[in-house]
This record gives structure tokens, sequence and C-alpha cells, in this order.
């Protein structure tokens, strides 16, 4: 039985995609319950009703970890302050995507810096440093995590404690490496 090309190209191109992710469409195990219900979160508000700060930006947590079996895990900020923003660090074991909602973020992702704007979005892969701060005026925008591992904790707990929050012996609990400050922080 021979498949036509354009039937094997559209099977493809829906499954690679997908294959990016796979932490996030990955069966969950019977111990750890997903959300079975869709939980709908309104704009800038957190899915418990309560917003976090780590000093730098507003957060709304979206998508939990308790949704996803902890594959996925979703914040938007807003009021992203300029010349604020985390240390640079990298994720030992997850995936940081952002997409700017509004404004103009800066970026550094390995070595490379560059500025986003509305609509624009970059991966930070896992283990490669990473930071950004808003540009001008305050910012908007989302950032996923996969899997989501220890990072919604961070948030907590940062939240709890937002002077330690981007210092070394804080993000390093949290599989996180903390590799110095913020090339993008202002006196």
């Amino acid at each position: 039985m021979s498949i036509h090309r354009r039937t094997f190209l559209k099977s493809a191109a829906s499954v690679i995609p997908a294959a990016a992710f796979p932490n996030v469409f990955a069966q969950s195990s019977p111990q750890t319950p997903i959300a079975s219900t869709p939980h709908p979160v309104p704009a800038g508000e957190d899915r418990s009703g309560h917003l976090h700060s780590l000093g730098f930006s507003s957060l709304a947590f979206k998508v939990v970890t308790s949704d996803t079996s902890s594959n996925l895990f979703v914040i938007e900020q807003s009021n992203l302050l300029p010349d604020k923003g985390p240390a640079l660090h990298m994720h030992l074991s997850q995936e940081e995507w952002f997409y700017v909602l509004e404004g103009e973020v800066r970026f550094q992702v390995g070595d490379q810096r560059l500025s986003l704007r509305t609509g624009e979005s970059i991966l930070a892969p896992r283990r490669i440093p990473h930071c950004f701060s808003a540009t001008g005026s305050p910012a908007h925008m989302l950032a996923a995590f996969t899997p989501a591992d220890k990072i919604e904790q961070y948030f907590i707990d940062g939240a709890a404690h937002p002077s330690l929050a981007t210092t070394a012996d804080f993000m390093n609990r949290y599989d996180m490496q903390w590799l110095g400050p913020s090339p993008f922080w202002k006196s």
C-alpha cells in the first residue's frame, strides 16, 4: 500500500511540532492526576486568585503544575519593569519559552542579545544561560516552562522572599543555576 506524498507531508507536519515538547503531551502516570475539567483564568488574574511578584513584575499563574502532572507551567508577567528582571541563570532540566504580549523586552539567550516586540517569542533551551528586562516602559509577556519541575514552587517561595529570589543559593534550590547578575540591571 503506497501513501501519497501530500498525505505523508500533512501527517508529518502535524506530528513534528508535538515532538518538540514530548513531556507536554506525555501520558500522565496513574499516581498523578491531571485536571479533568477546564479551568478558565480571566485576563489579569491568577489560577488561584492570588497574584505573585519577585519585585520586577506581577505574576499570574495561568497553567499550574497540578493541571499537567508537572509537564507544563505558564505564567503571565505584567508590569515587567525596565532595567530589572531575573539574574543571568539557566534551567538544568527545562525549556523556557517567552512570548511578548505588549511592549519591548531585551533578552540574552546564550551569547545572543536581542529585543523582542509585541507578538514575538523566543525559546531558552535547558542549560542555556538567559535573562531579560523590559526596555523603556513596562512590558507584558507570557512564559511557559516544560517540564515544570520545581519552577512553580520557586515563584511561590520567591514571592514570599523577593530579596532572595535572584540570589545564587535560592535559585540553585529549584534546579536552576545562578550565573551572575543580569547585564540589564541598572543601579
